[in-house]
């Protein structure tokens, strides 16, 4: 009884004490060079702010209450370090709207977690066993447990001492452009204070409706204006099909594990056709569905969260809708559920005629989300064939998902024995599901041969996202990963996807290094089709006609990033500070991006957003 007056004395030490080591968790995993002296300096002020307050105000139970925030700051780094594995990048309040996804992606978000972070609860669970022999030890004295108070004087000094030091933290590093850095100078809990209060603060304002135009874009990218297009209306009645391949990393194509093709017809294909090997993802929050609206719109993702939260109550300008305008009709394939990540809705914006969900495919051969690609690919090609005997060509989208994280494959559906190094790891989990990905690709490429409709159609396969984060690697895989691509991997290689096109009369033997990405997919098509996009704002470019290119990121990278055509920028502290990784390699390389490709990435993005903020609601 002794101990627990003492250390209900010294509760504010008790606490500090405890949750020093649980921030030093979250800052060991998330920051390159772990916790140090500087997480004291900025996290502790933190702590002592709110545990002053509740000193101040708190008349009794005041161990309850410190159990309390205890539980609500432990809530806050766990989510840190679990979002940090996948998104590599500090959560912010922005992403609480998407918490009810969690309980969807179960395994994904699981598969996540090393089995010690559990261990920052342990405390809690002690702290309230405690808490609770206590009450019932006073009860059974008939004497209340009796906590000397913490004088108010020094309360005080406590707490303008900690605001000051949490000010001083937040305030020489509000301008950094590295979110990463800002929340490691800033400490961490300040920086999530800070995203709330920046956010509502921000003074850049929605640029003007007339300053929006495709001149403007187009000499921001450092484009030219072409006459007439090479390619022009080349396909032009063609149906257009494409197919987003769930997790698809460019390494994949030629890849072999002791001799072993992983992808043998995707290999196939991207020999015979157009592959464009320095093509880039371009999703945030939204993961696929976010893929699905670049390409679909050729407009940037939303600064903060998903596409389909954010933007789909607009009237969106898209490639369903061009098409449809020209005679076409269109259709998307999906095996999930329609209303996972708001579909429903985005379905709606882009203008599809039709979709087609889990109520058609069943659930008889669940993988991941829905049923298997063995499912999806045979029954869309029974739809596209019927649409192919109507009297107008047809835009399909047809999005695979069988090799979806944490790629955890059902036996029966094996089509490949790993090496023993392999197995039982994230990487070797993904090379195994991208193989059967790869087979049932393979099935439905031959069900379009077959079937007429490959000679009929533009075909496209791209990836949808990274499926081998960075940041979910542990040291095993890291070096399963390097032997993969025979270096170290690194940024370039995670968000460097393929994207591989079949045109008839167009098209040929031919690996294309040309930069591009997810957004430059639209003016392509439309391009091959015939469709001028004069009086349709596209961020985009036709990569048929490209010569350079600008790709701002966003979400999974610092505000800034960006790639060329030589190099990945990241920015630091500020663009001086920055680090450009080889497109080729990943090198670190000295230059390759300027300051003037910076600042037009940061327009581009912002003049998106401005976009589609004065777009009229559906």
């Amino acid at each position: 009884m002794s101990l627990v007056m003492k250390l209900g004395n010294r509760r504010i030490l008790l606490f500090t004490l405890i949750l020093v080591l649980k921030g030093a968790l979250a800052w060991f995993v998330v920051f390159e060079d772990g916790p140090s002296w500087l997480t004291l300096w900025t996290e502790i002020p933190f702590f002592w702010v709110v545990f002053c307050l509740i000193e101040w105000f708190a008349k009794k139970r005041k161990m309850l209450y410190y159990t309390l925030v205890n539980l609500l700051f432990t809530l806050l780094y766990f989510t840190v370090l679990m979002y940090y594995k996948y998104y590599g990048i500090i959560v912010t309040y922005h992403a609480i709207t998407q918490a009810g996804k969690v309980t969807q992606v179960g395994d994904s978000t699981y598969s996540l977690m090393d089995p010690y972070y559990l261990l920052i609860f342990v405390d809690i669970i002690v702290i309230a066993a405690v808490l609770i022999w206590v009450r019932r030890k006073s009860t059974k004295l008939n004497r209340p447990l009796q906590v000397a108070p913490i004088a108010k004087p020094v309360i005080g000094v406590m707490f303008v001492l900690s605001i000051a030091l949490c000010i001083f933290n937040i305030w020489p590093n509000r301008a950094s452009m590295n979110e990463k850095k800002q929340a490691e100078e800033m400490g961490i809990l300040n920086y999530e204070v800070f995203t709330i209060f920046a956010d509502t603060t921000d003074d850049e304002d929605p640029a003007p409706a007339g300053e929006i135009t495709q001149a403007n874009i187009d000499q921001l990218k450092g484009l030219s204006a072409t006459q007439t297009p090479a390619n022009f209306g080349a396909a032009k009645g063609k149906n257009v099909i494409i197919i987003q391949m769930e997790s698809f990393q460019n390494f994949l194509i030629d890849l072999k594990i002791d001799g072993k093709e992983i992808t043998p017809n995707i290999n196939k294909l991207a020999k015979e056709e157009f592959h464009y090997n320095n093509f880039y993802t371009m999703v945030g929050q939204g993961t696929t569905s976010d893929a699905e609206y670049v390409v679909n719109t050729s407009l940037y993702i939303p600064k903060h969260g998903a596409a389909t939260e954010k933007y789909v109550e607009k009237a969106l300008p898209s490639l369903p809708k061009m098409m449809k305008a020209n005679g076409y009709d269109t259709a998307t394939f999906h095996t999930n559920d329609v209303s996972f990540w708001n579909r429903t809705e985005l379905y709606d914006a882009l203008g599809w005629d039709r979709y087609y969900d889990k109520s058609f495919y069943g659930d008889e051969d669940h993988i991941a989300f829905g049923a298997s690609d063995e499912v999806l690919f045979p029954k869309t090609i029974e739809k596209l064939t019927e649409m192919d005997q109507a009297d107008k060509p047809f835009y399909s989208m047809v999005i695979s998902m069988s090799a979806h994280h944490p790629f955890h494959l059902p036996e029966a559906k094996y089509k490949m024995e790993l090496p023993e190094r392999f197995e039982d790891t994230l990487v070797g989990n993904y090379i195994r599901a991208q193989n059967y990905a790869d087979w049932a690709i393979g099935q439905f490429i031959e069900d379009l041969k077959t079937s007429g409709l490959w000679e009929d159609s533009i075909v496209l396969f791209y990836g949808d996202h990274q499926g081998v984060s960075l940041y979910a690697l542990d040291d095993h895989e890291k070096e399963l990963m390097n032997e993969v691509m025979d270096r170290e991997y690194g940024y370039t290689d995670m968000f460097n996807i393929p994207l591989i096109m079949h045109a008839p009369g167009v098209t040929y033997p031919a690996k294309l290094e040309q930069a591009g990405g997810q957004i430059d997919i639209l003016p392509t098509v439309a391009n091959l089709v015939g469709i001028s996009l004069d009086n349709q704002i596209h961020f985009g470019q036709d990569l048929l006609n490209a010569t350079s290119n600008i790709l701002p990121m966003r979400h999974f990278l610092p505000t800034g990033s960006f790639v060329n055509d030589s190099v990945m920028f990241l920015p630091g502290i500020s663009f001086e500070d920055g680090t450009n990784y080889s497109v080729e390699d990943n090198a670190v390389e000295a230059d390759g991006a300027t300051e003037d490709e910076s600042e037009r990435a940061l327009e581009l993005l912002h003049l998106s957003d401005s976009y589609v903020e004065h777009l009229p609601y559906k």
